[in-house]
């Protein structure tokens, strides 16, 4: 009844354990109460009832469902006493309504401990004490108290909405990034991947990886949590340098049922560290104690982790001079050590190859991307010697992706066990993943030689589709053994050439990288869930928040989407939108302006809230370009880049003429 586990295994007990008090009107729900817990939950209405149900069977009847109630359907409740079974809680009101008259009720659902030592008033009894929760639901019962709680919980969403405000000629795009994309990504910060109607919230935890990226579209909004879940976050990681795959907000240790070698984890903190310096200027988090694994007197500082998170990869190269992949990488269906042919088995946990041939091309973009943003890191401590050193590893990691990871007209994927190619003209199936076309340009790969532009063209000739990008062509039609749980999906759907939104701002980013504005937004519009409203009867999710993925191109559904809310799309996209294609970007530096929208715009304006000021940001568009000029406080200004202003001044006026 409190364990989400063993509600769902444990019938045999669990249908004899049900208990509840009814007094005053109000239910209170005490299963298990008597042994081992002093916590309850209770349901009180503001309006005198006519009855009450607490056992299901009584309100829904037998052999019926939710859809069809009994005791909706006689029209009164039976003040049933739940002894066992399935306790409920439903409440009677009779309302008499004139015409346009309206009435109010309060409903109150709640939870409350009582301290061990006053569990029972009296105490030699077995009745809850109800004397500590009184006073709460007296106070919410109260309309007054209750409309005090709206506002205030009004003004707190007021106030994290405001970090970030836009107008510009999309009505989806206002609404996704003014409101309902902002807050996805607060709901993917509290709940990461961990609980929803897609996930029962039992095991998994929060992901290391997950909650790094997550970082990207939350640090604005709530920069304390945000440095608190990195520095929660990194207490996980291993002394190798490696990191628990997920771990558990609760007990904040990671999970080891799954354990890690997941071998893009580490570099994901740096990621996500960049991105709160850069909000915050927040220096001191680096200087943080912290442990690894979560081990007294193992602490050191948070920029040592870094450096672990860095090296990790560099002890683990394999044949080709890339990383080699472990587990999985970003991906986590592409299991190249796994061979499993035993159903049942999980294919993230299941290793059996010795992981030293396998190697991915994504983790080496990653790696490069990471490796700047340290050295960036490095410079600003004086450490000089450091930051070279990154920026040479950085160098030769590029090197080795245009030696070995290019395929000719698009970055590979990956090698598998047998040192085969993955994502290669060369491939039956498989042959061009979006991860690496994406992530590679993203990181500045190929933006110097050509290959940048040419990944970009492969995307758009056998990716993109009128629902988004998908992640792979052609679909894989059998189970391979060597390639895991990505050949496991019928095709067209999740990770075999599933349009994985997650990744889609990666490709819409790499496309303002190379200068192509129209391109970026019209991949941004296809997959955002406002603009795909009047498709709706398609697209069969929520018209105001993102699905992790819609089927692709070889799925019967092509247009489906699946796996609403809790998914790394909403803080990717809100990232893409905001930093790249409307282009107001926080910097190690300053706030950088420097839009790369559609060619048709002819300006839009925004509101950001940056370390303490408000910037009032008006772009005018003058020419077909993406050239900037800035304006600052009427003031020409030769950088992009707007530093912060004199101490005292608390907003700031730029003026953006795009040519």
């Amino acid at each position: 009844m409190w364990d989400a586990n063993d509600d769902a295994t444990n019938f045999q007990r669990n249908f004899s354990i049900g208990e509840v008090e009814i007094e005053d009107g109000v239910i209170y729900h005490k299963t298990e109460y008597r042994e081992r817990r002093n916590h309850f939950a209770y349901f009180a209405c503001s309006r005198k009832t006519e009855g009450f149900d607490t056992q299901r069977e009584a309100f829904v009847g037998p052999y019926r469902g939710w859809e069809k109630p009994l005791a909706v359907e006689r029209g009164k409740l039976s003040n049933s006493v739940a002894h066992g079974w399935a306790p409920i809680g439903a409440h009677h009101v009779e309302l008499q309504l004139g015409p346009d008259e309206t009435q109010e009720v309060i409903f109150l659902l709640g939870y409350h401990e009582n301290p061990q030592e006053q569990k029972f008033d009296p105490p030699a009894s077995q009745t809850v004490n109800k004397k500590t929760v009184k006073p709460v639901i007296a106070k919410y019962l109260n309309f007054a108290d209750v409309d005090a709680a709206f506002e205030k919980l009004r003004q707190y969403w007021d106030g994290l909405l405001a970090v970030c405000q836009v107008e510009t000629p999309d009505v989806h795009t206002n609404r996704m990034v003014n409101i309902w994309n902002a807050y996805q990504c607060m709901a993917t910060f509290n709940m990461s991947r961990s609980a929803s109607f897609y996930e029962s919230g039992i095991g998994r935890g929060l992901g290391f990886r997950d909650s790094n990226q997550d970082l990207l579209g939350f640090v604005q909004m709530v920069p304390a949590r945000a440095r608190e879940r990195i520095l929660d976050l990194a207490a996980t990681q291993l002394p190798s340098g490696g990191a628990y795959h997920q771990y558990q907000p609760l007990t904040k240790r990671g999970n080891n049922d799954v354990g890690s070698n997941f071998n893009d984890d580490p570099h994901w903190l740096i990621v996500g560290v960049a991105a709160y310096l850069k909000e915050t200027g927040d220096w001191s988090i680096l200087d943080e104690p912290v442990p690894y694994d979560n081990a007294p007197g193992s602490e050191q500082p948070l920029y040592e982790h870094l450096q672990r998170s860095f090296q990790y990869t560099l002890d683990r190269l394999g044949p080709h001079g890339l990383p080699l992949i472990g587990r999985a990488d970003w991906n986590d269906c592409l299991n190249l050590n796994c061979f499993s042919d035993t159903p049942g088995q999980s294919f993230q946990t299941t290793t059996n190859k010795d992981g030293k041939v396998a190697e991915s091309v994504f983790i080496a973009a990653l790696f490069v991307l990471a490796g700047r943003e340290l050295a960036e890191i490095a410079l600003r401590r004086g450490r000089t010697d450091e930051a070279q050193r990154d920026l040479a590893e950085v160098a030769r990691m590029e090197d080795t992706v245009r030696e070995q990871g290019w395929d000719g007209e698009w970055f590979l994927r990956a090698y598998d066990d047998f040192g085969r190619k993955v994502g290669s003209k060369e491939c039956a199936e498989g042959k061009i993943f979006i991860e690496t076309q994406g992530f590679c340009v993203l990181a500045g790969i190929g933006l110097d030689d050509g290959r940048a532009h040419a990944a970009m063209e492969s995307v758009a000739k056998h990716l993109a589709t009128e629902h988004g990008i998908i992640l792979q062509q052609p679909a894989y039609s059998r189970y391979y053994l060597e390639l895991g749980e990505i050949s496991s999906y019928p095709p067209g759907y999740k990770e075999n050439a599933g349009i994985f939104c997650h990744n889609n701002p990666w490709v819409m980013i790499a496309e303002t990288q190379v200068g192509n504005g129209d391109r970026a937004y019209d991949y941004y519009a296809r997959i955002n869930p406002s603009a795909r409203e009047p498709i709706s009867e398609l697209h069969r999710c929520e018209p105001y928040v993102y699905a992790q993925m819609i089927a692709g191109r070889d799925a019967p559904t092509h247009g489906e989407a699946k796996n609403s809310w809790l998914t790394g799309t909403a803080a990717w996209n809100y990232y893409a939108v905001t930093q790249w294609i409307l282009g107001i970007r926080p910097t190690f530096e300053g706030l950088e302006i420097r839009p790369v929208v559609p060619k048709g715009w002819r300006g839009f304006k925004a509101t950001r809230l940056f370390r303490g000021v408000t910037y009032n940001i008006a772009v005018t568009r003058e020419g077909e370009g993406n050239q900037v000029a800035l304006k600052v406080d009427g003031e020409p200004w030769e950088s992009t880049v707007v530093p912060a202003p004199v101490e005292g001044q608390r907003e700031v006026a730029v003026e953006v003429t795009l040519k």
